[in-house]
């Protein structure tokens, strides 16, 4: 296993668990004085067929969700943070950053945030497992 880090590549949205493995993403970036990417994946599976028809709404969404990144972005310069980067993209979270993002962003650390999955949900797959199984490099998965 390769422990010295040099980018990190963090997955973010507003749900508690990302929040959890932005903030170990931050400490360990700024620490160690790495390079960190946050990446946030606009799901077009989040939208009903009607909006995932009218571009202006998936627009709309991106902007926001694009915007939003750059908060993060923001933080973590503020916080210490020498080299940050900021990618927004749609698709499949899990799919989308092991098979496209991860190869062109030269990370060798995926830090990621699962949540405890309760009754019939845990036997499901989840984002996190499936990058944590697939990723091209180590994972981190943060609870």
């Amino acid at each position: 296993m390769k422990e010295d880090f040099s980018h990190i590549l963090v997955g973010v949205d507003d749900s508690a668990d990302a929040q959890l493995a932005f903030r170990y993403a931050l400490n360990r970036a700024k620490r160690d004085k790495l390079k960190l990417t946050i990446v946030s994946i606009l799901e077009k599976g989040d939208m009903n067929v009607y909006q995932a028809l009218n571009k202006d709404f998936i627009h709309g969404k991106r902007e926001d969700l694009e915007a939003h990144v750059q908060v993060y972005k923001k933080v973590a310069l503020d916080f210490g943070v020498e080299k940050v980067d900021a990618i927004v993209a749609e698709g499949v979270p899990g799919e989308l950053i092991v098979k496209d993002i991860i190869p062109h962003t030269d990370a060798d650390l995926l830090v990621v945030g699962s949540e405890d999955k309760k009754g019939i949900a845990k036997h499901f797959g989840s984002q996190a497992a499936y990058m944590a199984k697939y990723s091209p490099i180590s994972v981190l998965v943060v609870r």
